[in-house]
């Protein structure tokens, strides 16, 4: 039975990849190593700010700018407070299921997720119960940011719905022993990602949160 639901956010809640992608590809372009989107989500897709960092020097062969991440991170919030929106259907299936326990359990930083929800109206819905993986000693694929979510809502593992785009994501949600939805909905989704949420062990994956309507209500 399913009495607290975890979000992750991006690609999940806000449809930022695709911007967050673009940003990063025209940067990494403009360092000498062009980069096209789709090569961003190959690269880069779902990466720490530090991963990042390290797959671009390697490639380049140089040290970047102590400032690229702080240029990025400046770019991608002020793209983001003008353009992003919601993945389609995330509000209506969010305020739907705010009787349960919910929060936001993501690998963004805090500041990228309080900018991105003000920017698609949803900072009231979830107040307090944004966790960011700068919380915990280890990001995703490691489980610590979903089993810190769950304790925060007090809901046990074994009770919460993990909802997840990501491999790493749906990897970290069955490690904490947590029912695991894949959500294949936003604009970076590629040919083939549901079967790789499927062998990283989600427990369904859907194509839009009116399918994942349906599954919840099944196991309320």
């Amino acid at each position: 039975m399913i009495k607290g639901i975890i979000y992750d956010f991006d690609g999940v809640i806000a449809d930022s990849e695709a911007l967050a992608n673009a940003v990063l590809a025209e940067f990494v372009t403009g360092l000498g190593l062009p980069t096209t989107l789709q090569d961003s989500y190959d690269r880069y897709m779902g990466k720490r700010a530090s991963e990042i960092v390290a797959e671009v020097e390697s490639s380049l062969g140089r040290k970047l700018a102590p400032t690229f991440s702080d240029d990025f991170r400046d770019a991608t919030l002020a793209r983001f407070r003008i353009e992003l929106k919601e993945v389609a259907g995330a509000s209506a299936f969010i305020r739907r299921h705010a009787r349960l326990a919910h929060c936001i359990a993501s690998s963004s930083s805090a500041e990228r997720l309080r900018v991105s929800l003000d920017a698609i109206g949803l900072s009231d819905d979830f107040a307090d119960r944004v966790f960011s993986a700068d919380l915990v000693p280890r990001g995703k694929p490691n489980p610590d940011i979903f089993l810190y979510a769950a304790d925060r809502i007090a809901v046990a593992p074994e009770h919460c719905l993990v909802i997840e785009d990501s491999r790493s994501g749906v990897l970290a949600g069955v490690a904490a022993g947590m029912t695991v939805l894949g959500l294949c909905a936003g604009a970076h989704i590629q040919n083939g990602h549901a079967e790789r949420l499927k062998e990283a062990g989600a427990t369904h994956v859907v194509a839009s949160w009116e399918e994942a309507t349906v599954f919840v209500a099944a196991r309320l």
